[in-house]
Formats: structure tokens, sequence, C-alpha cells
């Protein structure tokens, strides 16, 4: 597909081969041809995108088979073709250039496209994972770029790309190349202002597994006077490699192209003629095919029916409509109307043979003539829609109108892209009488003293660096720089919160960060372009700037970013004002609060306009939820309202933005504000004198925009204010709106600075790794609470679900510092279970639909989660908490899982009767005594090593051993011996079982169903896993020896001095015969295969402190320390994400070692905590008593805990003290409590009595 922009698409079979979104504003998704003229520096293209040019001469002619685009560039005369072969796979562009100049012009041609080569809908849900499957490769010898995506599963097709670029009449220059999209476009950038289209840079030849593919290739050459060239690139898919390589023949051959157009041509007018379309016929259904691929607000029902539809997709499913396909509508009102009817179902045949597929619905009277001459038309219509099933599904209803009722008809109207009602009213939007200009708001206050410089960042990197006693992370852009990759913040409360990037980009969210994002989830690392914006602009010179560093970067202006614990601040002084904008959301509320403070550092008058800008999503991530938004001026509050009621959930609510009430003018139409073809760094609306369109209503592409003047005299400042919220009806936003008008931000600042200060000053460390002390008392709790517990999505990640496992997993590094977030959320899980005892595997809220499993694991996690905070709280209490199961269906035969919304049953048991159940329903064995893995244990990714009911996980074995003893004691206290007698028994006959699995080095993983091995010597890939060696010693059950000797072959074979980091296993998956599951999909060295996957691999921190060895724990603690791969500016080059933060994993093969993956959303971060506190530090809280056992490296002198017992909020606090006078690694030698000598290796009992206590621990000898 190709519009007049020359923006579009690339499909085979039912797969995406280039990226696109639904953008009818900016409309720049497509492959493009960019061309340069070498001597002038000029950048262009032969269509009006992606620049956003046009020119007087522009032409753009649809014929049948084939787009020609038309242009003159100065001299150069540009002609593009554009066609689909009719006998095979292939796309060619041929760009035909003359110069009708008098002078030679030095010429470069760069053809650009982004690659999906998978699903359309999993791209546009999740791209960062999407695009990681995709591998490039140049065939030097046939002057082909291929590509392909990895398969995850056997189920999914296989698909190769290549494509070649020639050029006829010029003797090009060497090709160039390029397949990574960040070493394109550059950090911060978008295609408009690509770094590879700066004067002298050239492709770069990113190949291989480049995480973001592209398809780039560039020639030069010369063109001189009354000269013509042509350039083709040619574009082939295939399933094989072998056949995509064949392109190089075609390409090669003079006359391919001239066959390859007449041939698109021949064969679109033979199907015109075959579905009895003319020429005047041929373009309307061209025109509607347009507005069903892309919302165009003439061709819909008018704004007040659009506004009327509710509920979503299950509004239509009564008519047996999945609203999976655009919709065209057609109400017969009449014969006369037939003629239309049939010409719309000759365009719906059309359409589907050029593979869109359609929906039609036609909404006729009763009347009975017309019934009698529709019916057969339906029927054929029918029929032959359901004949050809090699060509994609679509459908024709045919209602009646009187039996439709008004919840269906309103749908129809609000969903349809097309509506054909020849006595519709006409098509208009709600708009409002034009804004009067206000006098502008002037400034009073005198500016405050710039701000005076911090001490010196500690761990300063040249980027940025820990600041505020490392409670904060600031980030210096100068000179144009941006981070690596994008470094953010997430700010949440358990309802709403929002993440930001040092550079301005991000998202906020309400209630479920996957399903109601306010705005659009970016999952763009390279360009992170902003969907919420803060204008300045000077109404005396028209100058324009963002008071971030992006969009709109001043050039020689430096911006500061920081990050802090529930706030992000921006910091920049551009065109003589300086901004300070500080965000934060309230502890309780939903919505997002912004303080802008505006200072006048010039000697002049300054008369400015702010404008706020947001782009709405309203719709979950992935969909397209902006034709359904209506936007409206609330008349109570005066701030800009936006709802989108079709949709299933969350479609009653309003979200709101305001400029504490300050705003003069206002717009909720996208296409008003940035302007046909417009960006976020050029909006037309502020390229004028004109104050906003105050243009709102349903059908049109929304945003909010707000803007007011303002005026400040010389050395004077003003303060604004900025929200940004959601509520759960009306009422409730003007309520929000009016509370934080009138609100102290400072109070609110304070609010959220004492929340977080109470979760982290419980425990405070200082060691003599000042790194490991900024993570244990400032970052890890922050991200577990912050991002895993309530934000539950990040920058590469938006989940919004619950996992059963995961925040299980999570609370237990808050069962010391905030027992009450754990305790409910281990209540919460146990609620997410089905009778039969197993679980859930994730689940979104509000409502709880989620996916039922055969993974094995889950369950297991809820009673090693119970055993782990009744010892750590002594709320024995909890196990009496009653919670119903859930109902639901089985899982089918032959099906790995069931996604569903179950409902609850009337049985409620106690959670220690769910616990209890979770153990019985995972005590398996397989045909080597080891428990069965099903569809994954904790890697999920080895989906396929059990899935036929027979593979065995020996890490499973020892997890079971080490949660069932940990239970047994809890079952037994409560009369359930015989349970408790059964899980030991099965734990005894599980030792001998993994001690079977010992490979002679080391324990090997499992089995696979057909009893073949799993992380054994002999394997060629997968040889040895971390898993199995760490849970071994964890487990204290493997024989001494052999743990011993595991964990020496976990350190020889995955740990990677040089990159600093240890592996999950090693070889990766990549090609061996066996196929563990999807992740032999992810490039070998990525994620799970074969990378740092940092969750799994802290466990041997774990391991090594309990077999004594203080050095290697340690060791292993700075390798997972993301501060120490971020030393200096080499390292922050090499790791590019925060240093602030845990990261998921780290890259471990080829150009990406030692590379930062997915950031904040991991699971890592509580256990790497723990591995801090717990495993070095030794320090075990159990109940109202305390244990102090550290296992550290022999070079420290000692360390040092402050301990608030019950809580920051509570006044007893011990100050421990440990001191290693002789060296070792572990080993109390003495213990003294307020200068009493206590007994060793007895538990400190803790007192609640508001004094301090001081606490000595010495190590070594008595």
């Amino acid at each position: 597909m190709v519009d007049r922009h020359g923006a579009g698409f690339s499909r085979w079979r039912d797969l995406a081969v280039t990226r696109w979104r639904e953008d009818p504003t900016v409309d720049d998704w497509g492959s493009w041809l960019l061309l340069r003229d070498e001597d002038s520096g000029e950048v262009w293209s032969p269509t009006q995108q992606p620049f956003g040019h046009d020119t007087p001469d522009d032409a753009v002619q649809f014929e049948p088979g084939r787009a020609i685009f038309r242009r003159r560039h100065h001299s150069l005369h540009c002609t593009l073709e554009v066609a689909v072969s009719a006998d095979a796979d292939v796309e060619l562009r041929r760009l035909t250039l003359s110069n009708h100049g008098d002078r030679v012009r030095r010429l470069s041609i760069t053809s650009y496209a982004e690659l999906v080569l998978g699903p359309a809908g999993a791209d546009d849900t999740h791209p960062a994972f999407s695009k990681m499957f995709v591998q490039t490769e140049w065939d030097a010898g046939r002057g082909l770029l291929l590509a392909t995506r990895r398969k995850r599963s056997d189920d999914e097709a296989t698909i190769w790309a290549a494509q070649a670029l020639c050029i006829a009449g010029a003797e090009p220059g060497a090709p160039e190349i390029e397949t990574d999209r960040m070493r394109f476009l550059g950090r911060g950038r978008t295609l408009r202002h690509a770094q590879a289209l700066q004067a002298g840079v050239a492709l770069g030849g990113g190949l291989g597994c480049v995480l973001d593919p592209v398809f780039a290739q560039r020639r030069h050459f010369t063109l001189a006077p009354d000269s013509e060239v042509a350039v083709m690139v040619w574009t082939r898919l295939a399933d094989s490699r072998d056949d995509a390589q064949a392109l190089a023949m075609q390409a090669a051959d003079e006359g391919a192209a001239a066959r390859l157009f007449d041939g698109a041509t021949q064969q679109a007018q033979a199907r015109l003629r075959q579905y009895g379309i003319d020429d005047a016929q041929a373009a309307r259904a061209a025109h509607w095919l347009d507005a069903l691929l892309v919302s165009d607000p003439a061709q819909r029902a008018v704004p007040e029916a659009i506004a009327r539809g509710r509920g979503g997709a299950p509004t239509l499913w009564a008519a047996g409509i999945s609203g999976d396909r655009p919709i065209a509508l057609l109400r017969l009102r009449g014969e006369a109307d037939l003629s239309r009817v049939q010409e719309l179902l000759r365009a719906q045949q059309l359409w589907r043979a050029q593979r869109c597929a359609v929906d039609v619905v036609l909404l006729a009277t009763a009347d009975a003539a017309v019934q009698s001459a529709l019916d057969p038309l339906v029927k054929a219509q029918q029929a032959q829609l359901k004949a050809d099933d090699d060509l994609p599904k679509a459908e024709l209803f045919a209602l009646q109108e009187g039996a439709v009722g008004d919840d269906l008809r309103n749908g129809l109207a609000c969903v349809a892209r097309l509506v054909l009602d020849d006595e519709a009213a006409p098509q208009s939007a709600a708009i409002a009488t034009s804004a009067v200009p206000a006098p502008a708001l002037r400034a009073t206050i005198p500016a405050r003293d710039a701000a005076a410089a911090d001490v010196a960042p500690e761990f300063a990197n040249g980027c940025g660096g820990f600041v505020e006693q490392g409670r904060a992370y600031r980030i210096e852009l100068t000179e144009g720089h941006c981070t690596p990759q994008p470094w953010v913040n997430v700010i949440a409360n358990p309802a709403f919160g929002f993440l930001v990037s040092a550079e301005g980009g991000g998202y906020a969210w309400s209630i479920n960060s996957q399903q109601n994002p306010l705005t659009p989830w970016p999952n763009d690392p390279v360009s992170d372009r902003p969907r919420e914006v803060l204008y300045l602009r000077d109404e005396d010179n028209g100058a324009l700037w963002s008071a971030t560093a992006l969009p709109i970067r001043v050039a020689g202006a430096n911006y500061a970013a920081t990050h802090g614990k529930g706030w992000s601040r921006f910091e920049t002084d551009a065109h003589g004002i300086a901004v300070d904008v500080v965000q934060c959301v309230p502890v309780d509320d939903a919505l997002k609060l912004a303080r802008v403070r505006l200072a006048n550092r010039s000697p002049r008058v300054r008369r400015l306009s702010f404008t706020a800008y947001v782009e709405w999503a309203l719709g979950p991530n992935g969909s397209v939820p902006a034709p359904f938004v209506q936007t409206m001026r609330d008349g109570k509050t005066g701030a800009l309202f936006a709802r989108n009621r079709w949709r299933p959930d969350f479609g009653d609510r309003v979200a709101f933005a305001d400029l504490g009430g300050a705003q003069q003018a206002m717009s909720g139409d996208r296409a008003a504000f940035l302007g046909p073809l417009g960006t976020v760094d050029h909006p037309a609306a502020l390229h004028g004198d004109a104050l906003l369109s105050a243009r709102f209503g349903a059908g049109l592409d929304p945003c909010a925009a707000l803007q007011l003047r303002i005026e400040l005299p010389p050395h004077t400042e003003l303060e604004l204010r900025w929200l940004l919220g959601d509520a759960p009806g009306e009422a409730e936003a003007q309520a929000l709106v009016a509370k934080y008008r009138a609100i102290d931000i400072d109070a609110v600042l304070a609010a959220a600075a004492a929340q977080w200060n109470g979760l982290l000053d419980a425990v405070q460390v200082r060691t003599p790794d000042r790194a490991l002390d900024l993570m244990l008392n400032d970052w890890l709790l922050y991200q577990v609470a912050g991002c895993r517990l309530w934000a539950r999505t990040a920058y590469y990640q938006a989940s919004g679900a619950w996992g059963f496992r995961d925040q299980l997993q999570d609370v237990m590094a808050l069962c010391v510092s905030r027992p009450d977030l754990a305790r409910e959320h281990l209540l919460r899980a146990a609620g997410r279970q089905f009778a039969e005892g197993d679980v859930q595997h994730w689940w979104l809220p509000p409502n709880g639909q989620g996916i039922r499993t055969r993974i094995s694991d889950d369950r297991v996690w809820l009673a090693h989660v119970a055993a782990h905070y009744v010892e750590v709280s002594g709320d024995a209490a909890v196990l009496d908490e009653a919670l119903p199961f859930l109902t639901g269906q089985a899982i089918p035969d032959g099906a790995t899982d069931a996604y569903f919304q179950p409902g609850v049953s009337d049985e409620k048991p106690n959670l220690h009767e769910h616990c209890a159940r979770a153990l019985d329903s995972a005590l398996t064995h397989g045909a080597h005594g080891l428990p069965l893995m099903g569809t994954g244990d904790w890697n999920d990714g080895m989906n396929a090593v059990g899935a036929g009911g027979r593979g065995e996980s020996s890490w499973m074995g020892w997890f079971l051993i080490r949660s069932t003893e940990a239970y047994a004691p809890l079952a037994e206290a409560r009369g359930d011996k015989a349970r408790a007698q059964r899980w030991r028994d099965y734990a005894g006959t599980m030792r001998a079982a993994l001690e079977q699995a010992w490979d002679g080095a080391w324990y090997r993983r499992g089995y696979y169903d057909d009893g073949t091995p799993l992380g054994s010597a002999q394997d060629e890939e997968c040889r040895i896993d971390t898993l199995a060696q760490s849970w071994s010693v964890l487990a204290g059950a493997a024989d001494a020896a052999h743990a011993a000797q595991a964990m020496a072959s976990n350190e020889r074979e995955l740990v990677d001095r040089e990159h600093r980091l240890s592996r999950l296993f090693t070889p990766p998956f990549d090609r061996a015969k066996e196929n563990p599951g999807y992740i032999k999909g992810y490039p070998p060295g990525v994620r799970e295969n074969g990378g740092q996957y940092t969750h799994g691999a802290v466990w041997s921190i774990f391991a090594w402190a309990a077999l004594g060895d203080g050095d290697r724990a340690g060791e292993l603690f700075g390798y997972f320390n993301p501060i120490r791969h971020s030393d200096d500016a080499e390292a922050v080059a090499r790791y590019r994400v925060e240093p602030y933060v845990s990261c998921a994993d780290v890259y471990s093969a080829g150009g990406l070692a030692g590379r930062g993956g997915w950031t904040w959303y991991t699971g890592s971060a509580a256990w790497l905590y723990r591995a801090g506190l717990e495993a070095l530090l030794g320090f075990r809280k159990q109940g109202d008593a305390l244990r102090i056992d550290p296992c550290v490296p022999k070079h420290w002198p000692g360390f040092e805990i402050d301990y608030r017992h019950r809580g920051a909020r509570h006044l007893t606090r011990y100050a421990i003290r440990v001191e290693n006078p002789h060296g070792v690694c572990r080993g109390v030698g003495m213990l003294e409590l307020d200068g009493r000598p206590l007994a060793v290796g007895e538990p400190v009992a803790l007192a609640d009595d508001g004094a301090d206590h001081a606490l000595r621990v010495v190590l070594g000898r008595s």
C-alpha cells in the first residue's frame, strides 16, 4: 500500500514486511528513497514524505497496478514508480532522475525501510520485542541485503527478504549498507534528521542481530547535464534463503523492470474487468479504501453518532461481527441505493484480491422490494467470500434497520471507517467559537538566583552521576548529546503513574499501564519521540523551543534531567529564559503534576506563549483508539477532557489536562495543532500568531493542547502548573482538577518523599563498596515497589498484568521494610488459584482476565513466599485469611494454555489450604525421578522441553525441596502433619533422583520429552545452566562435594570477567537439533538465550555465600551492579542503559557483549537487593529476632547497618556494626547488644521500645 504522500506498507501473505502505523496527521511510515546533493548538502525525497515538503510541481498518479510520483527539485526532475510483480513476490521502486541544469550533479541515493517480517499485530503491541528476532546479512557477491526472522516456534512461518539497489545510466560508487536503525538514525533523532544523512557520514555496515533492523543501501553517482539515470530498488519475499537470493538474477536483467510494470498493469486491469469495475468506480474504491485504512472524519459518521458508541467490539458480537477488520457501513433507504450496494460489494472483492480485508455491513429498511432485490446479492457475495480460502477473510452482514437495537446501531456508526449514506447529515466536528485573546499573565516575583552547583556527583561518567547523597541521579545533556538509550524514571502510586526519559520522552497511564495508557507507550529507544511536550515561544521573534531536550533542542543550550524517588526535574537555559520543571505523582491521586518555573534572566521584557501538548491514547497498547476518542472543554472547570467510550473496559473514565486554570486557548484536534504532515518538532499551530483552534469533538485525531500568553519583566519569574490525569467520571475529574489547582505543590512533593523515605530508610547500609550502598539504600527497593509492584511497566515492556510468580518474588524483598505490601500481594496472588492447585500465570486488573498454563513452578511460589513472609514478619495469622478459588475451563487437550476471565468459587479456604494445594499438585515424577517441567519451569522460554508431558526439570527438584522444607513446619504447627510428612518424603526421594542427574562436573538442567539430557557436557548447546548449580546449594540437599564442584564449574564456564557478566547458560541455543522452546528464537547471547539473565544469575551470589566464599559473592554482586557497568564514558557507551537500576539482561555474544538489555521492569531488582542484604551482609530478620551472619570479601574491614525496627516511621533503631579484624569471609566470633555479650549463633531478640540500640558483631576468632 502506498498513499499520496509516499507512505505505506508492504505485506507478504499474512505478515508485515515493513513497519506502518495508522497516523492520519503525520503519515510518515513507509519505505523511502532519500536523495542528497553532495555539493550543497540538500536532502530531499521524490515523495512528499518523509520530509514533509511539497513543491508546486508535485504530481501523484494512481494507475491500475502502479503508483507514480513526479517532482521537480531545482533542475532535477524525479519520477518514482511503485509496483508489485504479477507473477512473483517482488516489489519494485524505480526512480528516474533527469538533470535539466547546466552543471554536473554529485548525488547519493539512500533506500530506507524498517523491517518487521512478522505479524503486524505483534509488532504493534510490542515493537522492541518483535524487532529482536530479525537478523540480517549482506551477500556481497550478489549485491543483496538479506533478512530473516528467527522462529520462536515450529508453527511460525519462515520468511526471508532480499533487497537489491541497482543504478542504470551511471557508474555508481561502492555500495554502502546499514541494517541497524540506531546507527542509521542516531539516538534522539527521526528520519527527517537522521545521522546517516548528515554531511560526510557513510553507512556503517551494521549486520546480524541488530535488535532494531532496517534495510538501508546507498550509492553515489554523478549526473551530467541533459542526462538521465534510473535507480531501482527491488525487494523479494520468500520462504527460503535460496528463493530470496533469486532476486539477484531478476535485478540484473535489463528488461525485468519494464516487464514487471507492464505485468502489474495488465493484472490490475484484468482484475478490474473480472469484478466489473470501471475507471470511475476504481477511483472511488481506492478513495474508500484510503478511509478504511486511515481514519478520515469526512468519511465517517457525524461526531454525535460516533460519540454514542459504547462497549467496544463485544457490542458487535450479537450480530456476528468480530470488529477485527475495518468496517464499511452502507445504509439502504430505497431501491435507488441498490446500485451503490453492488458497487461496494465489487469493491470488497477487489480489496480482498489486493489482500486488504474489509467487512461490509448493509443496514436496510424493511421495504419488501429492497429486501427482495438485496437477498440474492447478499447470498452470492457471502458464498464468494467463503469460496476463496487463499485470500484473507472478509465478511458481509445484511441487517434490517428495525431489528437492530440502539447499542448495535450506535456501535456500527462509531466503528465504521466508511459510512455511505446519502441522507446523512453533513460531516462536521464540534468547533467552539474562536478564542478571544486574554491579557498575558504577567510575572511579579523576582527571579531566584541560579542554583548553586551541587557537590561533585558520585560515580560521574561523563553523562551523569548520583547526587543528593545518592537519592537522585543527575544527567547532563551537553553539546547536543543524548544518553545512549533512554535513561528513564518510573514514577507511580498504586493506581497511576508515568515514565519519563532524560530527554523528555515517556508516557502516562491509569489503573493498568498496558490497557489504559493516557498517552502512547513509546517503546522506541532510538527516537524516543515525546508525546507530551511543553513548548515556549518568543512572541516577538517567533523562536520556538521545548522545556526538555526533545523534541526541539536549542543549539548550544545545555539540558539537565534529575531523576529522584517519586519525581523528575528538567532544567535548561535557552533564549535567555531559565526553565525548571518538576514532575511527580501524588501519593493517593491519579494524576501527573508538574511545576513549571520560568525565569527571565535577560535585561528586557519577554513576551512568551506557553503551550502544553499531549497525544491521547486511551486504549490498549498496540490498538488504534484515536478514531474513538472524544475531546471536550469542560464547562465547569475549563479543563480539557477526553474519553474513549468505545472500549469494553475503562470506557466511562475521563482523562483530563489542565494548566492550573490559566489556559487562555485550547484545542483537542491534533491535525489542527501539528498541521498536515506536521511533527512535534515543528507544530504548525505554533508558527503563527493565532491562538489555538478551539476545536473539539469525536472523530478527530485527538490531542490536548492548552496555551497561555506570558509577560516576564527583566529578572522576574513565573510559576505554572500542569495537570494530566484520569478519573472514574466527569464529576471526579472536576474535583481532581479543582483540588490540584489549589494545592501546595511543595506539600505534594514532601508527601511523596515521606512515602519513599518510609520504605527506604527502614534499612540503610554503609560498606566499603559505595556502589553497593547506593543500590541497597535507594534504588533497588524503589525499582521493586514503584515499577514492579505499582507501575508494572517500563520503557521496554508494558505489562499492566500481575504475574503470579513475578510479583510474589518481588515482595519477598519488601518483607522487612513494607511487610504490609508483601502481605497484601500474597493474598492477592492466592486469590488467583484454581481448586486443582494450579494458578493463573498472569492476569489483567481490574477484571482478572488471564492465562492458565501448564508451567510447573508458578503455584509453588505461593507456598515458598508465604513461608518467607511468615518467617520475616512473624505474622502466621496470614495463613488463616480466607480466599475463594477461581473457576473456569480446563486447558484443552493438546493445548498449552487457555486465556479467559475466570469465575469465583463458593469454596473459600484459608491461605494455608491454598499453599498446601499448590504443593500437593506440584509433586510430580518423570522417568528419571525428577519433577515434570510442563511447558516451562522458571525459564518460560524452555516451553518445549516438556510440552509432551514427559520432560523433566532438575531445577524444579531443588526448588521443591527448598519450598516444601520451608513450608512443612508451618503445616505441622497447624496440625496438618500428614501433608508435611508427605512433602518431606517426596523431598527425600527427590534428593536421590537429583544426584542421578550429576553429569560429572555439574548437575544437568533436566531432560527433554524423549529423554535427551538438557544441560549436559555432551550437549552442543546449553552444556551447563546456572540454575541447576546455584539451587543445588540453595536447596541445602546436594552432596557437598558435588555442590562445591558444581559452583566451581559455574564460575569457570559461565562467568565472563572481560565483560563483567555471568551467563544463564552456555553455549546459547542456535542450530542444534533439539528444540527447547521459544528461547531458541532469541539471538545467541541475548536475554535468556545465553545472556546474563540477571534474575536467575543472581542466585549464584546466594550459592557462593552459602558456601562461605564472600570474595566470589562480592565479585558477582559487582558484576550485577549497574553502577559498575557505567564507571566511565567508555563503559557507558558499551553498557548503554541506566546506571541506577537493575537490568533484566546483559548480552554476552559478538558485538553486543556487555550491552545492557531491558531495564526497570525486571525481577532481578528484588533478588539483587536480597543478595546484598541477606547473602552478603547476612541480615536476616525472623519475626521479632534478628540474625547477622555475613559472608563478605576478606578485604572488607567491616560495615554498618542502620535498621529501624517495624519500619522507618518507628522509633526503635538498631545501629549494627560488623567488624572484620581477621580478614575472613564468614564466621561470627563475638556478638554484643548494647555492650552486653550474647551467645554466638543465637538470634538477637528485637525490642520495640522506641530506644536506640547498638549491636556489635565481630567476625573471625573470638
